[in-house]
């Protein structure tokens, strides 16, 4: 893309030109098109939706123009879960995602549907950076260029639109929020937008590393859509010798009625403590009026299980793209070794002294290098570790009661 552009109409018309090449075969003109003069560019912030992949909102560009009938949503968040090897893509880290225009009466019925709230604010800038915003959109969304290698943090939906602005800023937004420390690091940010997801929010909790404990800056908060909207809102853009605020117009288009998630972490950890507790009182119910054998089962059972967890976390550390997964220390909590002490027998004494020292270890993970939160894990999963390991102790010795139990009485 040039740096410099001539404004005029014949610059206009190569635009639409391209436009009409990219777009889908609906009309190009809106039913109702935007009343007034010139181009409006606008941010449009769509809020939290049900479903999990919609869980830390998404935002577009948003291009109006009456006089070239230019009514268009420019998204980055496409995927296509048809796409050749798509889930082995997803396992290794490497999602093509792609970016697409969309009629902006069809894009906003998508989300209106969803019941996800939608927020616009028009950008206050010059006729030289919206032709200049406008020709790397449309450059953007040819069928050629479209694809980008998705990353969940560094290289998604929002961090693309956020560097559309600052490219047509001069890079003003980078340099004024770069050097400024985030609120919230990325777990933060994870864990506040996915807490009412009980089984979401430990998954991620489980499978992210250390990296995304990592501090960083408003810059890179800035993968959240909502933390890119108030970053823009609080901005001021200089033209003609004067300083303004760079939104211009702040609306709602559609307000959703689902619950906003949580500004701010919380502590979470008490429901996973309370949870694996009543699994572990549970399996005492059921080992304690059940054969004896069913204690050994279900404890070898879960030590497996947690082993082959512990083996896929580093397969995803050390065999994949996904850096966040990389310097996991869970797998403390979930480690390979206890497939093998599944099956050491007569040695039940050792294996739960080397998964009790292995717990206490664990439990410093919060606080050592390289200082990953596991609260959340270490909550949900020690106590079911700590209980397998004493099931295995405890089969060795029936239960009074049971046949062959000190004091047990024969018909």
């Amino acid at each position: 893309m040039s740096s410099r552009l001539k404004v005029g109409p014949g610059h206009l018309l190569r635009l639409l030109c391209i436009l009409l090449a990219i777009s889908c075969t609906s009309p190009l003109f809106a039913a109702d098109p935007p009343q007034g003069e010139g181009t409006e560019v606008w941010l449009v912030t769509y809020g939290p939706g049900e479903i999990y992949w919609q869980r830390f909102g998404h935002n577009a560009i948003w291009v109006r123009d009456a006089g070239l009938g230019l009514d268009h949503v420019f998204n980055f968040g496409f995927f296509d879960f048809q796409q050749q090897n798509f889930f082995l893509r997803f396992l290794q880290g490497r999602m093509l995602y792609f970016s697409a225009a969309r009629l902006a009466r069809e894009e906003f019925a998508d989300y209106i549907n969803e019941n996800r709230r939608i927020r616009a604010q028009r950008l206050d800038l010059s006729p030289q950076q919206k032709l200049q915003m406008i020709e790397y959109l449309l450059e953007e969304v040819r069928p050629e260029n479209r694809d980008y290698l998705y990353d969940y943090y560094d290289n998604n939906c929002s961090t693309r639109v956020r560097d559309v602005i600052d490219q047509a800023l001069g890079g003003a937004m980078q340099a004024e929020f770069k050097a400024v420390p985030g609120a919230q690091n990325e777990r933060d940010h994870t864990r506040r937008l996915t807490a009412d997801d009980f089984w979401l929010y430990l998954g991620l909790e489980t499978g992210l590393g250390s990296p995304v404990d990592r501090d960083i800056s408003r810059w890179d908060e800035m993968f959240i859509p909502m933390e890119l909207a108030a970053a823009v809102g609080s901005m001021e853009s200089a033209g003609d010798g004067l300083t303004r605020p760079l939104v211009a117009e702040d609306v709602v288009l559609y307000e959703s009625s689902l619950r906003p998630p949580p500004e701010t972490t919380r502590n979470w950890w008490p429901r996973y403590l309370l949870a694996s507790i009543a699994v572990v009182f549970l399996a005492w119910g059921l080992c304690r009026y059940r054969p004896p054998g069913l204690a050994r089962v279900l404890s070898r059972s879960w030590l497996v299980f947690s082993g082959l967890l512990g083996i896929g976390m580093l397969l995803l550390w050390f065999g994949t793209d996904h850096q966040v997964a990389r310097l996991n220390m869970n797998v403390l909590v979930f480690s390979p070794v206890w497939i093998l002490l599944a099956f050491w027998k007569g040695h039940e004494k050792t294996t739960l002294q080397i998964i009790t020292a292995v717990s206490l270890l664990s439990l410093l993970m919060n606080v050592i290098p390289p200082q990953q939160y596991t609260l959340d894990v270490l909550a949900a999963f020690l106590p079911l570790n700590m209980a397998a390991a004493y099931g295995l102790l405890r089969s060795r010795t029936p239960l009074a009661g049971q046949p062959g139990a000190p004091g047990a009485k024969g018909r």
